[in-house]
Formats: C-alpha cells, sequence, structure tokens
C-alpha cells in the first residue's frame, strides 16, 4: 500500500531521446529515484519515446516526429494530420520553426485537464515550457525544470552565423523563445541545476531568484564506473557532441588536437554523437589534415560509452557554455581524468583545477592544447584526477540526491498552494 506521503507525479518531457541531450536522460532517471522512494510517477513524453524503468508510468503524447533520425523532415500524407495540432506542428516547420515544445504543450494539456484531471497532485514539466501549459498551471500544482536558458544557445549560433541567410533561419527556429519567456515568468516554482544557469535564467528569461531552487542533476555511478581489466589506448581523447553545435565546442577542440599532433602524433579523438546534416564539421577535420585521427560513434549504448571512457587516456568537455554537463560527470564517474573549459557550470561541475580535473578558458584551442600535452605526458596527475574526480561525483552527483533535492522542491510547492 502506498504511503500516505506518496505522491502522484506527472512528469512533462516532449522529447524522450535518452541517448542525445540532457532531458531524456534527467527524466529516466529522476522518475526511477523518485519511484524507489515511494511516490507514484508518470511520464507524458514524444517522440524518440523515453527509456523508463519498471514501475515507472507512460503516456504517449504522439507528435508527427518530423525531426526522426532515419526520415527527417519527412512529408505526411493529408490523412495524418489528423488533429488542430498536427496541422500547427507541420505548418511552423514548414515555415522552418521548431514547434515540437509548443505542440506538446497544447497535447499534454489536453490529456491532463481531460482524462487524467484527477490523477496527479502535480505537474512537473521538464522545460517544454509551451503556451498550452497556461491552463495546466492554473489547475495543478506546477514546477519547471529548466537546465539552462535556451536564449544561451540562439546568441551563440548567431555568433558563429557566416551569412545573413544563415541568421534568419536560426531567428525561424529559435522563434519559440519569447512564448517560452512568458511562460517561465508565469511557473509558480523553477528548479535549474547549477548557480550558473540560475544566474543567466534572471538574466535573460527574466524569472524572479526567489522563485528559483537549485538541484543538481546525476550520473547514473553504478553504471558509470572504472572497468579496472580494460587497457587504454595511449594518446586517445575522448569528447561528447551529441549535436555539433558552436556551444559544444568541437571545432576549437579540433583546432586544438591539430596543434598537439604536431608534437605526438599518435593523438587521436573520439566523438560520442552523430554529426547533422549540412555540417561544416568534416569539412574543418578535412582543412586541418586530422581526417584519419577522428572518429565519430552515434547512438551508442550507456555500455559501450563506459568501454569507451575505459579506453581513453583524456576526456575532453570543450563547451562554450553548459548549464550543466552530463558528460563531465559521466566522465568523471568512469574513473576517467577531465579536462574542461570554464565555459557556463563547468568549474561547479569539475571542481577544483588541477584536483578533480583540468579548467581552461573557453574557445582557446591553444590553452586546450597546452593542457593535453602536459595532461597525456603526466600519468601520476590523470591518475589522482581520475580518482578526485570519481569521490567527488559520488559525494555531490548522484540520481538519488537529485530527486531527494526535487522532492523537497516538491513539498515547497505544495505548502505553498
Amino acid at each position: 500500500m502506498p504511503s500516505p506521503d506518496a505522491l502522484r507525479i506527472a512528469l512533462l518531457c516532449y522529447r524522450g531521446n535518452p541517448h542525445s541531450g540532457g532531458q531524456g536522460v534527467y527524466t529516466r532517471y529522476v522518475s526511477r529515484e523518485l519511484v524507489a522512494m515511494g511516490h507514484e510517477v508518470t511520464v507524458f513524453a514524444g517522440q524518440p519515446w523515453p527509456e523508463l524503468d519498471p514501475g515507472v508510468g507512460f503516456v504517449p503524447v504522439p507528435s508527427l516526429d518530423l525531426y526522426r533520425r532515419r526520415f527527417p523532415f519527412w512529408w505526411p500524407w493529408p490523412w495524418q494530420l489528423r488533429t488542430r495540432w498536427d496541422w500547427l506542428e507541420w505548418g511552423r516547420s514548414m515555415t522552418g520553426q521548431f514547434p515540437e515544445a509548443h505542440t506538446f504543450s497544447y497535447r499534454a494539456a489536453d490529456l491532463l485537464l481531460g482524462k487524467h484531471r484527477h490523477d496527479f497532485d502535480l505537474i512537473h514539466d521538464n522545460q517544454c515550457l509551451g503556451t498550452g501549459l497556461r491552463p495546466v498551471m492554473d489547475a495543478f500544482p506546477f514546477l519547471a525544470t529548466i537546465h539552462h536558458p535556451i536564449t544561451v544557445d540562439f546568441e551563440l549560433e548567431l555568433s558563429h552565423a557566416t551569412n545573413a541567410w544563415r541568421r534568419f533561419c536560426l531567428g525561424r527556429w529559435y522563434s519559440f523563445l519569447p512564448a517560452q519567456i512568458e511562460v517561465a515568468r508565469e511557473v509558480p516554482r523553477v528548479v535549474t541545476v547549477s548557480e550558473s544557469s540560475k544566474r543567466d535564467i534572471a538574466a535573460q528569461m527574466g524569472v524572479a531568484a526567489e522563485r528559483m531552487a537549485i538541484v543538481p542533476v546525476g550520473v547514473d555511478h553504478t553504471r558509470f564506473r572504472p572497468l579496472p581489466g580494460v587497457a587504454r589506448q595511449r594518446g586517445k581523447l575522448l569528447t561528447t557532441a551529441s549535436g555539433d553545435v558552436p556551444l559544444k565546442g568541437l571545432v576549437p577542440l579540433l583546432e586544438a588536437l591539430a596543434k598537439v599532433r604536431t608534437e605526438r602524433d599518435d593523438v587521436t579523438l573520439t566523438v560520442i554523437g552523430k554529426l547533422r546534416n549540412g555540417s561544416r564539421i568534416p569539412g574543418v577535420i578535412e582543412r586541418l589534415g586530422l581526417k584519419n585521427a577522428v572518429t565519430f560513434e552515434g547512438g551508442i549504448s550507456d555500455e559501450r560509452v563506459v568501454e569507451l571512457y575505459a579506453t581513453c587516456e583524456l576526456a575532453v568537455v570543450p563547451s562554450l557554455y553548459e548549464g550543466f554537463s552530463l558528460p563531465a560527470i559521466e566522465a568523471m564517474a568512469s574513473g576517467t581524468p577531465l579536462l574542461a573549459t570554464t565555459g557556463g557550470a563547468l568549474p561547479e561541475v569539475v571542481g577544483t583545477d588541477g584536483t578533480t580535473g583540468r579548467l581552461v578558458p573557453p574557445d582557446d584551442p591553444g590553452a586546450l592544447a597546452t593542457s593535453i600535452i602536459e595532461l597525456l605526458g603526466d600519468d601520476g596527475l590523470r591518475s589522482a584526477m581520475a580518482e578526485a574526480g570519481r569521490q567527488r561525483v559520488l559525494e555531490r552527483f548522484t540520481w538519488r540526491a537529485t530527486a531527494e533535492g526535487t522532492l523537497a522542491e516538491y513539498r515547497k510547492l505544495l505548502a505553498s498552494c
């Protein structure tokens, strides 16, 4: 029998992808830990469908899935546009906009205010912030997680745009931002993942600081762990770039790799991720003469990711900005020494420079190259950083700690209603 203190929670995630980006990962593990603590969690999610653990409920909220990996930007037949939200999603996509969060919010609202009207004690939105959620906020206690303001992504992409057409297209794609900002200002309680994100959300989205709380995200430390029987490959670097956007700093890392290979031609880079259609990265690799030094692994399992961490000598997070950084704590939990930038929240995550990881300025290939050469040449320093990094994760960044912090915010929200 459920505890009288058990909560019935609806957790919303407009894209449930568990292998690309952080929202699907967050949804899976927070829901798992809350259920393990005795609460009832039902995930409402769109495609790609989430991977959820036993005991977690699931209500599919189907979109047109226009950006599916195998057939991106497919054209539906007229009879596949069954609802007004389908037509809205299709119409906005045809004008260069990203409509999924917006239309998901209306589809989810129809379910929550209809057949599920009496099923939940509170609603937890995982950075959808669509305008369709406004009546849901009126009907239920409502909390939202904002990992970081997407305004940062937009600004960085604009700064790297090479022509007016690209800037116009980016403006269309990010046209959802004004509405998201308006909704964020109306959310009664906001959880974010770092002090850096909290400052940026307040400054760029106008969310009142007193309505925000910091609950860091976690890592599955039982899965991401050292593999003592696996040998590390000399000179192998590893990075994650789920989308090769400027924000992730892949180009500065490639430029750093080219510099490093003038001194050590055995250094290689494995990138966890898949290149976008029309990516500039292949051209950069060709220009820098790195064709035989860089490999990509996309769509792989967590087990394969753990194996890659075990075989590399150094993990690198070269991001220009991070609201948190799952790849950073995955590397640290895996017992892999970490080199990261000071972009956004990374110093909060990595900890003391030279102890739990090495930190360099963002968008600085020279600094990256210097640190790569130094760290690859010092086995003792890498070993000490790897051990201290894993201990930091175990003390601060587990999913149980994330769930406990989130639950405390649920209690505060309910007490204020």
